[in-house]
């Protein structure tokens, strides 16, 4: 079985593909700062996917059955108590993720203050977007009123939503990256300060 693929004869004529000839080169050293066996790793992995798929399994169960709001006696009640719970989970994804970012492989090339500000300036773009988008939306606005039947007035046009469609979702992406690069470059420096150390 031959692992060509005929394809569109475009971008200066490819015609067919081999992917033997693939160089997975750059693939290959990405995947060697990923340790996919360690438990913090598996442990962030889980709490991300977990995370948006309980909160819309429950949003969407909510608003077909009321039954939230219907225990609780008050849509109300029921949307602050799902937004303590989402709050909760976002703190331990928060915690296994950080845990994860220090107990694998460091990359060499991020050991430099330009990537520690930059993982900053993330840091600061992304919160200023998570704020500013729940000052705006308020604590049922944020966290799924509309399924329990909250709604605003009116579509929330203010900043951040004059700039992005989903600013807490690109603020929160932000962040993460943010994070995942000053880990890198935070625990690098500690150790050159320790190794320093110990040589004087």
């Amino acid at each position: 079985m031959s692992s060509s693929v005929a394809g569109p004869d475009c971008c200066g004529g490819l015609g067919n593909i081999d992917f033997r000839q693939a160089d997975l080169c750059v693939m290959t050293r990405l995947l060697g700062y990923v340790d996919i066996s360690d438990p913090h790793f598996v442990a962030a992995v889980l709490a991300i996917t977990f995370n948006p798929l309980f909160w819309n399994v429950v949003a969407r169960w909510e608003q077909k059955t009321h039954k939230l709001s219907k225990a609780f006696r008050s849509p109300y009640l029921a949307c602050y108590f799902l937004g303590c719970v989402i709050l909760l989970l976002n703190f331990l994804r928060s915690h296994c993720f950080t845990q994860a970012m220090l107990s694998q492989p460091k990359m060499e090339s991020l050991d430099n203050p330009t990537a520690y500000r930059a993982g900053l300036a993330l840091l600061g773009v992304g919160s200023v977007f998570v704020v500013s988008s729940f000052l705006a939306l308020g604590f049922t606005g944020t966290f799924l009123g509309d399924y329990f039947g909250i709604l605003k007035e009116a579509r929330v046009t203010t900043f951040p939503f004059s700039v992005l469609d989903n600013p807490m979702y690109w603020g929160s992406t932000a962040n993460y990256l943010g994070w995942a690069i000053m880990p890198f470059t935070a625990e690098i420096y500690r150790q050159k300060a320790s190794q320093s150390r110990k040589r004087s």
